[in-house]
């Protein structure tokens, strides 16, 4: 589903971090090296077809490589 992020992510909670990620073996190999956490949080979405509704989004970010891979995980509205 392809969404656009409208605002800030609240509720921020790490979800799990380093080996503990089930795919930190690919995310090392497409992204590159880094401490890879897998975090969820609240956010105002936009989806294709313009609705705007409030999710839990779930992504991988590592220091110096960002934010990766956003998914609704949950539409909330």
């Amino acid at each position: 589903m392809t969404f656009e992020i409208v605002g800030r992510i609240t509720d921020i909670d790490t979800i799990a971090v380093g080996k503990s990620i089930h795919e930190v073996e690919r995310l090392v190999k497409i992204y590159g090296d880094g401490r890879w956490r897998k975090l969820k949080g609240i956010a105002q979405i936009r989806l294709k077809d313009g609705t705007v509704c409030e999710a839990e989004v779930h992504w991988y970010e590592a220091h110096g490589i960002g934010k990766k891979e956003f998914k609704i995980k949950h539409i909330l509205d």
